[in-house]
């Protein structure tokens, strides 16, 4: 899931796989490999590589609170970005628009969760409805 959120924040749409890496114990962390078309459309968001986290609901609860820090602040993620990049010797990494984007996506990110969530309360009321129902 973790995946689905890094690519679509980017806007890679052609992630084939991805290696994970354990150096001690069973923690493991995913290593990003391929990035050739990241960030290549600042102004269109492709909900398609949000499938795994709307087909499943499912997301860590530590990439939500990231996301929701980035969002409620008091740094957003383009801001964090910028700052992170501006000591590099080829800066602008990014250009503007890819940094507004980044906000815009932590956004959607987190409205299809919020749509998960209301989606299960409803289906749980549902079926909280349907038992209390007399048989017949």
């Amino acid at each position: 899931m973790d995946m689905a959120v890094f690519d679509f924040l980017m806007g890679n749409m052609d992630r084939h796989h991805y290696e994970t890496f354990r150096a001690f114990d069973n923690d493991t962390f995913p290593l990003h490999l391929d990035h050739g078309r990241g960030f290549g459309r600042a102004y269109h968001d492709e909900l398609s590589i949000l499938a795994p986290i709307l087909q499943c609901c499912l997301i860590r609860d530590t990439t939500l609170a990231t996301l929701l820090r980035f969002h409620n602040g008091p740094v957003l993620l383009s801001e964090a970005m910028r700052a992170s990049m501006a000591s590099d010797p080829v800066t602008p990494v990014l250009w503007e628009p890819h940094l507004i984007a980044l906000d815009r996506r932590v956004k959607i990110i987190l409205k299809a969760v919020r749509d998960c969530v209301e989606a299960a309360r409803e289906m749980a009321n549902g079926a909280d409805e349907d038992s209390q129902q007399p048989d017949s």
